[in-house]
C-alpha cells in the first residue's frame, strides 16, 4: 500500500503544486506582489478543507458498525475511483494549456478584488484537494488494519510533488509534463482499477451485492508457498493492486470491466486531427476569340 499511496499523492499532488507555482509566477511576473497574500489564504484554505474532510470521513465511518461501513467505503471507492478517471483524462488533455487558463482567470479576478483572487486559488487548489483525499483515504480503508505504511506512502508521495513543483517554480527541473502525466495516468488507472475492484467487494461485505462466498481466485494459497518472499510479494500486490488473499467472481470481473476499456482509451492516440482538403481549383475556359 506504501508504493501505491506514494504514487497517487505524487501524482495527484503534483497537479495541485503545478497550479499553486502558476498562480505566483503569474503574479509574481506581472509585478502584482500584494495580490500573493489573497492567493495564498485561498490556498490554505483549500488545504485546510481537503485535510477537513478526510478528519471528517474518518470521525463518520469509526462510527458506523461493520456493513454500515462496508457500505460507505465501497459507495465512496467507486465515487473516488470516478473522481480520478475523469481528472487524469481531463490533465492528458489540458496539460499543455493549463497555464493559459489559470492565467486568464487570474486576469480576471485582479479586476474584481482579493475575494476573487483568493477564490480562483481556492477553488483551483481546492478540487484537487478533495479528489485527492477521497481517494487516498479509500485506498487506505482497504488496506490491513493498524498499519501505518499507507499513510506514509502519501505523505512521502505529498514532499516529493512539492520539492518538484518548486523546483519546476525556479526553473532548476525540466520535465515533459505531457510524458510525465502519461506514465502516472497509466499506472494510476491500473491502481483505481484495484480500488475499484475492492469497492464492489466491499458492497458485497455489506450484503448489498450477492457473491460473496463465489471465490473466483485464492492468491494468498500460491503466495504462502513462496515462505517470506511470499509474504513480502503478496503485500506489495495488494498495496499497489489491491490482490487481496481471496478474490471474487465479481470483484475480479468489475476489475476487468474497469481496467479494459479505460485503458484503451487513455492509451489510444489523440493526434491532432487532418487539415480539411483543399479546394479543388476549377479552370474556367479561355473565351473565344
Amino acid at each position: 500500500m506504501l508504493l501505491g499511496n506514494f504514487l497517487i499523492g505524487m501524482r495527484e499532488g503534483l497537479e495541485a503544486a503545478l497550479v499553486v507555482s502558476i498562480l505566483i509566477a503569474y503574479l509574481v511576473k506581472t509585478g502584482n506582489r500584494r495580490a500573493l497574500v489573497p492567493v495564498w489564504t485561498g490556498i490554505a484554505i483549500a488545504v485546510a478543507l481537503a485535510v477537513g474532510f478526510g478528519v471528517a470521513l474518518t470521525a463518520a465511518s469509526s462510527e458506523m458498525q461493520f456493513k454500515t461501513q462496508e457500505l460507505f467505503g465501497g459507495v465512496l471507492s467507486i465515487v473516488a475511483v470516478g473522481l480520478v478517471t475523469w481528472m487524469v483524462f481531463w490533465m492528458r488533455k489540458t496539460a499543455r494549456f493549463i497555464k493559459s487558463e489559470l492565467e486568464g482567470r487570474l486576469e480576471g479576478a485582479l479586476n474584481v478584488g482579493p475575494l476573487a483572487l483568493a477564490a480562483v486559488a481556492l477553488l483551483s487548489v481546492g478540487r484537487e484537494g478533495i479528489e485527492t483525499v477521497l481517494f487516498l483515504w479509500t485506498n487506505i480503508q482497504s488496506s490491513s488494519g493498524g498499519s501505518t505504511q499507507p499513510i506514509i506512502g502519501a505523505a512521502l508521495g505529498l514532499v516529493v510533488a512539492i520539492v518538484l513543483g518548486y523546483l519546476l517554480y525556479r526553473g532548476g527541473l525540466k520535465i515533459n509534463l505531457g510524458r510525465f502525466f502519461t506514465w502516472t495516468g497509466g499506472a494510476l488507472i491500473v491502481v483505481a482499477a484495484g480500488v475499484f475492484g475492492y469497492g464492489f467487494h466491499d458492497l458485497q461485505e455489506a450484503d448489498v451485492l450477492p457473491g460473496l462466498n463465489a471465490v473466483a481466485i485464492e492468491p494468498h494459497l500460491f503466495f504462502d508457498k513462496l515462505g517470506t518472499p511470499g509474504d513480502w510479494l503478496q503485500t506489495v500486490l495488494q498495496g499497489v493492486l489491491n490482490v487481496t488473499p481471496q478474490i471474487t467472481w465479481l470483484q475480479l470481473i468489475m476489475w476487468a470491466v474497469y481496467l479494459v476499456p479505460v485503458m484503451a482509451l487513455f492509451l489510444r492516440k489523440t493526434g491532432p486531427s487532418r487539415p480539411a482538403p483543399a479546394a479543388k481549383k476549377t479552370v474556367e475556359p479561355a473565351p473565344s476569340s
